[in-house]
């Protein structure tokens, strides 16, 4: 075997070592992502489960602003129909696109059921209610933290892919740039 031959066989197993460790540091990011995804899928179905018994609760009490509550469960649908398209390739950014306007709906909806609440002391002092309007105020903040791992996660991805020359194996893996929340 020639010295040519030995140089072209040592340079292809640098490039096949090469294309092997990129590929797998980019599934490990995305598996990154799907693990910053499950957070964000248990804030979103703490506070659904809120969101659901508050409107049961105030159905009856509430009865003259049925639309809120109607538009609250209607974002939270949407919310929960995004989260399960997300939940199967948390990579899509067709998916996240349509929790971002699911989420918006619902916080929307959200704040107006919590201001008719505020209206409404009496109401707002039964245990089972506060309780209630009390998780779904709260699940803002550990949303946005959940949000905010998930995003670093995308950020992370995008960026090891965007590195020449990793970014020329994208099309051979079919890999895509992440959404974010």
């Amino acid at each position: 075997m020639s010295w040519a031959q030995i140089l072209v066989l040592a340079v292809a197993a640098v490039i096949v070592f090469w294309m092997v460790g990129a590929y797998n540091r980019l599934v490990a990011l995305r598996a990154a992502i799907g693990a910053a995804w499950l957070i964000v899928a248990e804030a979103l179905a703490r506070r659904g489960a809120a969101a659901r018994v508050l409107a049961e609760a105030l159905r009856a009490p509430m009865a003259d602003e049925a639309r809120a509550l109607d538009a609250l469960l209607a974002a939270q649908a949407q919310v929960q129909e995004a989260a399960e398209a997300l939940a199967v390739r948390p990579v899509r950014l067709d998916a996240t696109l349509a929790l971002v306007k699911g989420e918006a709906a619902m916080g929307a909806a959200a704040s107006r059921v919590l201001a008719l609440l505020d209206q409404q002391p009496l109401l707002k002092a039964e245990p089972a209610i506060a309780e209630q309007a009390a998780l779904l105020g709260d699940s803002a903040s550990r949303l946005a933290f959940a949000r905010q791992l998930f995003n670093d996660a995308g950020a992370a991805y995008d960026e090891a892919a965007a590195q020449f020359p990793t970014r020329l194996l994208l099309r051979l893996y079919r890999f895509e740039p992440a959404g974010r929340l």
